[in-house]
């Protein structure tokens, strides 16, 4: 099995895993303590609206300047504007801020061990990796962009 192919397993087994099923099987099977309560609950709900907005701006502009969304696939074109003007990864944090909301939502300590989780899979595994391919596919001009926009925000 290739690295890529690996990871890009990897990636979506635990994307889907820490993203909906986890979190809501910990709320329900192991909520150790309600640390929000309602009606504080529903502002999860406008977090992780803001959560899928950028996301979804994000995968708009990846479209729009001809670079792939996909984990598998292989771009052309670095994306440097919209969203990416503040973050290079606003994909894995608009995962980040859905996820805080949904544990704002559900509202059990056990949820919000997700959005850590996911962070740090995100930071020390996958993006590191991310950035090694991306360095050898647009080589100086991504060193100079690493350098001009921050991993996260």
């Amino acid at each position: 099995m290739s690295r890529t192919k690996g990871h890009l397993i990897i990636a979506r087994t635990v994307g889907a895993a820490i993203l909906l099923v986890l979190p809501i099987l910990s709320h329900y099977l192991l909520p150790i303590i309600s640390i929000v309560h309602k009606p504080y609950t529903y502002l999860g709900i406008a977090v992780m609206l803001l959560g899928l907005a950028l996301g979804i701006l994000a995968a708009m502009t990846f479209r729009s300047v001809g670079a792939s969304f996909q984990l598998h696939g292989k771009s052309s074109t670095l994306a440097t504007s919209g969203p990416f003007r503040i973050s290079r990864n606003p994909m894995y944090l608009s995962m980040l801020i859905w996820l805080a909301g949904l544990a704002v939502f559900l509202g059990s300590l056990s949820t919000f061990m997700f959005p850590i989780l996911l962070f740090l899979t995100a930071n020390f595994v996958i993006i590191p990796l991310e950035e090694q391919d991306m360095e050898g596919v647009f080589g100086e001009r991504y060193l100079e962009y690493k350098q001009r926009v921050r991993r996260w925000l």
